[in-house]
């Protein structure tokens, strides 16, 4: 005989009534699981081992989408193949999600991805500016619109939950995920935090602080990451050690939670770094103590990528230990993300031994239903296939380019006052393109684009900057592309101007650690090169700011900073060419020399090349503004 929900008594089922309240249907439900089942609710895996089986009998609480190519699929991203359509997505994660259908009482699964600027791993979904791009525009409606318009290709995907957005506060740009930070000013990170009503929807006046929110199938999950201190390390080492005081903890780097929670942000993500030596996965002060307690979140925290694993080092390999660390520290579902049958195993002794009380259990599943019935997986587990169409459309891909026009950021125009280099002529005879970065889209994306670090080349469907230099000029224009051009081109050819695009290569997390700051690939050279002989913009596509040398930069005539654009690199030619204003701002301070960092907006010693919110008009060289 089944055992399913739909065989209890009607009054049984109450957790299956939709008309019931929230709190009512998850009591319910609660009541009703086995420890085993509370255990499965609270671990999270990975795509690759989430068999039919393990979801049905063991009642995994979620499934991840990560693109680890190099630790899932040799040579891919973690997804149904390469190069895989929306439909293809949304065919394997209801698959997930029929699996989960079909356990003993059939609660669904939440699928997350780490949509972090836009859907980036579906291939010809539309890649919007990272945060550091957005900080530049100031603009919170704009970063709202970005967030509803990833909601619609997320869902479209059959994706619940985005691991978005992150609300760091940066204060290092050594650090390997400082393009994810909107900003090194707490108040600009705050106003950014505008994605979260995005993504989920705008809560109605009266919604209770801190208690989730998700407005429909057009909307998904929010998590707000990594709390907390992740952007204040010391010398901005990734997972390392945030050294400051808990006022300057709640000051700088706790302040944008509150506005995350205001507007009922779902999730939030422990970060894998430590506070004055606490490791936050296991920090009950501030996860607990703090954040669900006196912050009122009652949402659920994840642990972050095997982030619990971490905290194993003093102790060997003592797994037991980092999980009851974690759990009775405050994390409520944990992100294995591919042992999950010896996760199971450990958690359910840990309980059974008293180590970790069933009552921390109960909380922790508890917070995870709530979010499962307040983002209606009950009632439409399934993908609504109607939102398809919305993948990589025309309307999001003009939301994207409107974004980078508003993120550029002009630090020179004109060698001379009053004589602006820009913007450029479209009817120029003959003009040279050069550099890295000019004709690679990955390189324009950046890291957590299709796979974790991203990669260069043409990884999936957007214009380049040289693409939109063809479609921006005359048909009487001569335009010669050479990545490295030989000085003899020079006397061979009289260039117009030049345009020269360099920058980083894509990376992500302690990859992207980085002590140097230098222009990669040879940049500083080429730029020398060209703008000794051409009329020169320069244009530098990075996730930071880079050394910039006060020699180079005198020899060139004009210079963007357009931080990670993502696909829509004609937003940058719309304005360089005239058709739209620079207003984008500085959302760092851009140093002089590496041995000043971390150098900050207020720092005593603070002697910047361009100051926090520094940005030039195009028809002149006044500052725009300065904060």
């Amino acid at each position: 005989m089944s055992n399913r929900c739909s065989d209890f008594v009607k009054a049984d089922c109450i957790y299956k009534n939709q008309n019931e309240q929230i709190e009512v249907r998850v009591r319910d439900l609660l009541s009703k699981m086995t420890l085993n089942e509370k255990a499965g609710q609270m671990t999270q895996i990975e795509r690759t081992v989430a068999t039919h089986s393990a979801i049905k009998d063991l009642s995994i609480g979620i499934s991840l989408l990560i693109s680890l190519n190099l630790l899932i699929l040799s040579g891919g991203g973690s997804g149904p193949f390469d190069k895989a359509s929306p439909c293809d997505w949304a065919d394997m994660i209801d698959a997930f999600q029929n699996s989960a259908l079909q356990s003993r009482l059939g609660i669904p699964i939440i699928y997350a991805t780490d949509a972090v600027h836009g859907h980036n791993n579906v291939f010809g979904a539309t890649i919007f500016p990272h945060n550091i791009g957005l900080g530049a525009t100031r603009d919170a409606d704009l970063v709202q619109r970005i967030g509803a318009a990833t909601a619609l290709e997320v869902r479209a995907t059959g994706v619940h939950c985005a691991f978005a957005p992150c609300v760091a506060v940066a204060r290092d740009p050594r650090w390997g995920r400082y393009y994810e930070s909107f900003s090194e000013d707490t108040e600009i990170v705050r106003n950014m935090t505008s994605v979260v009503a995005g993504l989920q929807g705008l809560p109605p006046a009266g919604h209770p602080n801190g208690y989730p929110y998700v407005a429909g199938r057009n909307n998904v999950i929010a998590c707000a990451k990594h709390f907390v201190g992740d952007g204040g390390t010391d010398k901005g080492i990734n997972e390392g050690n945030a050294i400051l005081s808990l006022s300057d903890l709640e000051k700088i780097h706790m302040a944008p939670y509150l506005d995350c929670l205001s507007q009922g942000v779902s999730t939030v993500m422990a970060t894998y770094s430590s506070w004055n030596g606490s490791k936050l996965h296991s920090d009950y002060y501030l996860l607990t103590t703090t954040l669900k307690e006196k912050m009122g979140f009652q949402g659920f925290v994840i642990s972050d990528w095997e982030g619990i694993d971490r905290l194993s080092q003093p102790h060997g390999s003592d797994y037991r230990y980092c999980i009851s660390e974690s759990i009775n520290a405050g994390v409520d579902m944990v992100m294995v993300p591919f042992r999950y049958e010896k996760f199971l195993e450990d958690l359910i002794f840990l309980v059974e031994s008293g180590d970790i009380p069933m009552s921390r259990i109960d909380d922790a599943v508890e917070r995870i239903l709530r979010v499962k019935f307040i983002a209606g997986l009950f009632e439409h587990p399934l993908t609504d296939r109607s939102l398809l169409d919305t993948v990589g459309s025309k309307i999001h891909r003009e939301l994207a380019r409107e974004a980078v026009r508003k993120s550029l950021v002009l630090l020179k125009n004109g060698k001379h006052p009053n004589k602006p280099f820009l913007p450029l002529d479209r009817s120029a005879r003959r003009i040279l393109v050069a550099g890295s970065h000019a004709d690679d889209l990955g390189y324009q994306c950046g890291g957590w684009t299709m796979t974790w670090h991203g990669s260069s080349g043409n990884i999936t469907t957007g214009t380049t900057i040289l693409d939109a230099i063809k479609e921006a000029v005359g048909g009487e224009t001569e335009i010669i592309y050479q990545k490295y051009p030989s000085p003899d081109i020079f006397a061979a050819k009289d260039f117009s101007f030049a345009v020269v695009v360099v920058g980083e290569a894509a990376y992500a997390e302690a990859l992207g650690d980085n002590s140097v700051l230098e222009i990669p690939f040879g940049g500083s050279d080429l730029i020398s090169l060209v703008a000794t002989r051409v009329p020169t913009l320069v244009i530098m596509i990075s996730g930071r700011p880079l050394v910039l040398d006060p020699g180079m930069l005198e020899k060139v005539d004009a210079f963007v900073a357009a931080w990670l654009p993502g696909t829509e690199g004609a937003g940058i030619l719309d304005v360089v060419f005239g058709e739209s204003e620079f207003v984008g701002l500085l959302p760092v301070t851009w140093f002089r020399r590496v041995d000043q960092l971390p150098l900050n907006a207020g720092d005593h010693s603070h002697d910047p090349l361009f100051p926090l919110g520094f940005g030039l008009k195009k028809f002149g060289v006044e500052n725009h503004s300065i904060e």
